[in-house]
């Protein structure tokens, strides 16, 4: 394992670019929504952050539970629980800082990602920053087929929930966020699309 790998992990490159410019650094509680086996976590486990995790997957809460207690054993492994997205056991205005890493394109529906997307905001504090990355039909539009509920098949052989970029900028100003970044999407060969869309809540 090389250095920046034992430092960052497997990291979302687009995460690791606003580790990079610095966006998070007043961020200390951090809440990763689908949190996995912990591979955004790296960082923040070893540079003192109190971090926190939620996931549908008992063995990838298990798995997460494990590398904090490795990296950092004093942040608690009650910590992580099992909790899905849309129904979080957390106050209003909770984390200074949510990461919710290929996620939202799991929504079974529009209502489904209205009431992820609405429950991440909820715990989000005034100030504090989310971070997602999901799949879209941004420059693949004439290549995806709506299965209905706002999910599409894609030419990779998968069905996701898809968003646009008007649906994002709506959802911005609905929510009362702010894009510190432009939005940016990644166009794998035309078999899918992955966008990043970085708020700050007003």
């Amino acid at each position: 394992m090389n250095k920046l790998q034992q430092l960052y992990g497997d990291i979302d490159i687009y995460l690791f670019d606003q580790l990079l410019k610095g966006t998070y650094d007043q961020c200390r509680k951090v809440l990763d929504v689908g949190c996995g086996g912990g591979r955004n976590l790296v960082y923040l486990l070893q540079n003192d952050f109190d971090v926190y995790g939620v996931d549908p997957n008992p063995e990838a809460v298990e798995a997460v539970r494990q590398l904090s207690a490795a990296l950092a054993p004093d942040n608690s492994s009650d910590n992580f629980m099992v909790a899905s997205a849309e129904n979080m056991p957390y106050a209003d205005a909770s984390f200074d800082l949510i990461i919710c890493s290929a996620v939202l394109h799991f929504a079974q529906s529009q209502e489904h990602f209205d009431r992820m997307l609405r429950s991440v905001w909820r715990v989000l504090k005034p100030g504090g920053y989310m971070f997602a990355r999901l799949a879209s039909d941004i420059g693949i539009e004439e290549l995806v087929l709506p299965t209905g509920n706002g999910r599409y098949w894609l030419p990779d052989d998968s069905e996701r929930f898809l968003v646009n970029h008007a649906t994002l900028l709506n959802y911005t100003q609905e929510l009362n966020g702010y894009l510190h970044e432009p939005i940016k999407t990644t166009n794998v060969q035309n078999l899918r699309c992955m966008t990043t869309w970085c708020m700050q809540k007003l």
